[in-house]
């Protein structure tokens, strides 16, 4: 299986040359069009929304597209920067579930579950572009059971790449704004529409922090080629990602009280930061904690595909993906807990990374009478390599290091994983078409083995762990009741497989305690998920609205046996179950003259049902609601779009926040509202000149974005907060020719 990957990703790189139609590589029943922002998902036997390039082209450019998708019911997502790209504080959770307990793919290539450990996958922003994203689909359940995910207990999130355009062509675009921001982004397409057709694009981005000292940067090269063959078709994909991301300070509620908002690390003061490590501090700051040297995250990744897609006679296609990922990265902190050998009284702390994984996904679909049915599978084998090292500064009054590379020579290793996961996954479909109603049933099995081998092993586990599922049943139903009008409902079982990392799961505690997990008999986590809804659609209104029910099972909980900060495992346990009960709508309004309104709101109520209980003790979390899930979501926007001029001004209300189980202790609620205005030249090229002026924040309301940074405590105040960006302004001009 690996050699054939190989072969087939060796061929990729020959052909991933050098381009922007839109779509193709898109599920047949994709609804998004150039004309419309948002599609409620017509046809579909679930709730999912789907947004095109364009909600992405009107937000500062290199906006995340997981901020594009927070106006969408029952999406929460926070960053601690305006472009929702810093990864240490970039959050999504959906119905209550959180971003490791949903699945993300990009062109069917399974991104892992993006969290910040980076053990199986990446981000979508390392992954791809935002100008080379053609359509996001959002699936606020559990999402389609070909979703090459075995995380998405919650919903999936699907990006779909834009195809090369027909001809050749050039986009480019430059932006300047608040904090030295300066962001340059080129594209070269190529080709004929029915012919061999490409794109290679690269951008650079470079942002001063918005408090404190230092930066935040990435750059960028992606490359896309479709290549027809007689009926069959070839695609090839390559991204390489450089992300270089100084860190700010996580807080408390009493930090923010004490110091501020815009209270920060000590970067690029190293003899302040000395004294403070030494226990000399400058009042405010009275303890270790209140401020360190400098932190960073550091990624290199490269991803690349290859895919063919044949039909294999009358209504039978036959589709085929390999992919391969290679990442390199170092979380660093300048730690005052430990001290360099040569007497400086702190040292770097490293988290590394070394993740190698490939794998291959196909479908075999087939129309037969009323059913459409689809068989597929997906094998990935992933090689990650983890480690936790010590780095000592060169003195007392030079650092002689920089947080923004790599670190070399480290004068201690606490410990060293390969961590080896091997996951099989295959589902099943029909989907039945009897007139006015769709039928949708279905299933879908994997087994996922995880092994840890030390090479320095410290005070963590080693083993063998599996978690296996092979019928999660799936099942809906769609019925028309006018050409315009829908309800829709289903049922989804989903089960979330144990993840191989030295930071999280079953691996990140002692092996005394992974021995005694194995001997209880660790289950991996499990939901069910009820939906019913309805849909309306026509050329003045698209909305929808949605209940569901969710029971989720099984919830796996690390209880801490001491500080994690400073490198204490914790053990994990199953700890009872959550039920979600919620209500979700959203609107389209097109008023004419290219004035249109939109709405969200959604309410959810999740809730623990069981108090955890310790070896030492019982928390009564039993009735308490379950952290960083607003109960309330309200988004709404204003947009005008003429040949020339266009704009759009939208508000985000957020309810409050609990960040620990025993929900003593939240974040309030706020409102944040960003802005768009720009106006094209038609100046006779491929394309108008554009410029555009983007607000974030626009009212500069001081807030805590990221919640649970570092993690959720039981009670109290706890150092995992972020602060939101003030307001910023950004200014793009964009050509095309």
């Amino acid at each position: 299986m690996r050699t054939f990957i190989s072969i087939l990703l060796a061929n990729a790189a020959l052909i991933a040359s050098p381009a922007m139609a839109q779509q193709a590589n898109l599920p047949a029943d994709t609804e998004a069009t150039d004309d419309e922002i948002v599609v409620f998902g017509q046809g579909e036997t679930r709730q999912v929304q789907e947004i095109s390039s364009k909600e992405l082209l009107i937000l500062a450019p290199g906006t995340s597209p997981l901020k594009a998708i927070e106006k969408l019911p029952s999406v929460n997502f926070q960053s601690a920067d305006p472009f929702g790209t810093y990864e240490w504080s970039s959050r999504v959770s959906i119905r209550g579930f959180n971003q490791n307990q949903l699945g993300y793919t990009l062109d069917g290539i399974p991104l892992g579950d993006s969290t910040y450990g980076n053990n199986n996958g990446l981000h979508i922003g390392r992954a791809i572009i935002s100008e080379n994203i053609g359509v996001t689909r959002v699936s606020q359940g559990s999402g389609s059971i070909g979703t090459q995910a075995t995380n998405n207990l919650g919903g999936t999130l699907e990006f779909f790449s834009a195809d090369p355009s027909d001809g050749f062509g050039v986009d480019a675009n430059l932006t300047y704004g608040s904090e030295n921001t300066v962001r340059g982004f080129g594209r070269v397409n190529f080709g004929e529409a029915d012919g061999i057709r490409g794109f290679i694009s690269g951008v650079y981005h470079n942002a001063e922090k918005w408090k404190g000292g230092g930066d935040q940067r990435n750059w960028q090269i992606n490359a896309k080629a479709i290549i027809p063959v007689g009926v069959a078709e070839f695609d090839a994909y390559f991204s390489y990602s450089d992300r270089a991301e100084q860190d700010y300070q996580d807080l408390s509620l009493e930090m923010i009280a004490r110091l501020g908002y815009d209270h920060d690390n000590y970067f690029p003061d190293y003899a302040k930061a000395i004294r403070a490590a030494q226990g000399i501090f400058a009042a405010p700051i009275n303890n270790l904690d209140d401020s360190y040297y400098d932190a960073s995250g550091l990624r290199k990744d490269t991803l690349a595909s290859y895919g063919l897609s044949a039909p294999l006679g009358d209504g039978v296609t036959f589709k085929i993906k390999a992919y391969y990922h290679d990442n390199t990265g170092q979380g660093t902190w300048g730690t005052p807990y430990v001290p360099s050998p040569n007497g400086v009284p702190m040292s770097i702390r490293t988290t590394e990374y070394d993740v190698q994984r490939g794998g291959v996904f196909s479908s075999l679909n087939a129309q037969v009478g009323d059913h459409e049915i689809t068989v597929g599978g997906w094998y990935e084998h992933n090689d990650f390599t983890q480690a936790r090292r010590f780095y000592a500064y060169e003195s007392l009054t030079t650092p002689g290091r920089d947080h923004t590379k790599f670190q070399r020579n480290p004068f201690f290793t606490q410990w060293l994983f390969d961590f080896n996961t091997d996951t099989l996954q295959y589902y099943v479909q029909d989907k039945i078409s009897l007139g006015d109603l769709t039928i949708n049933l279905g299933w879908k099995g994997f087994q996922v083995n995880n092994e840890a081998d030390p090479r320095v092993q410290g005070a963590l586990a080693a083993g063998k762990i599996k978690s296996r599922d092979w019928f999660q049943p799936h099942a809906g139903v769609a019925y028309k009741l006018t050409d315009k009008a829908e309800i829709f409902g289903g049922f989804t079982q989903v089960t979330r497989a144990f993840v191989s990392s030295a930071t999280s799961d079953p691996f990140s505690t002692t092996q005394a305690g992974f021995n005694a997990l194995i001997a209880r008999g660790l289950k991996p986590e499990e939901s069910d998920t009820y939906e019913l809804g309805a849909r309306y659609n026509d050329s003045v209104f698209n909305g929808v609205i949605g209940v569901y029910y969710v029971n989720f099972r099984n919830r796996l909980l690390g209880v801490q046996t001491g500080a994690g900060i400073v490198g204490n495992p914790a053990i994990l346990q199953n700890v009872g179950s959550v039920r979600s009960i919620g209500f979700e709508a959203a609107g389209d309004l097109r008023l004419g003259g290219g004035l249109t309104l939109f709405a969200s709101y959604s309410y959810t109520d999740a809730s623990y049902r069981d108090n955890v209980i310790t070896p030492t003790a019982i928390i009564p979390t039993k009735g308490k609601d379950v952290v960083d899930t607003p109960k309330h979501l309200l988004r709404g926007e204003i947009a005008y779009d003429s040949d020339s001029f266009f704009g759009r001004i939208g508000a985000n209300y957020m309810s409050k926040r609990y960040f620990n189980y025993l929900n003593d202790r939240s974040v309030s609620s706020r409102v944040l509202v960003d802005a768009t205005i720009g106006y094209r030249f038609d100046m006779g090229m491929r394309s108008p000149i554009e410029l555009q002026l983007n607000a974030t924040n626009l009212l500069d309301k001081k807030y805590v974005s990221t919640i649970g940074s570092n993690g959720f405590g039981n009670s109290g105040d706890n150092q995992t907060l972020l602060a939101g960006a003030p307001q910023q302004f950004f200014a793009t001009v964009k050509v095309g020719f």
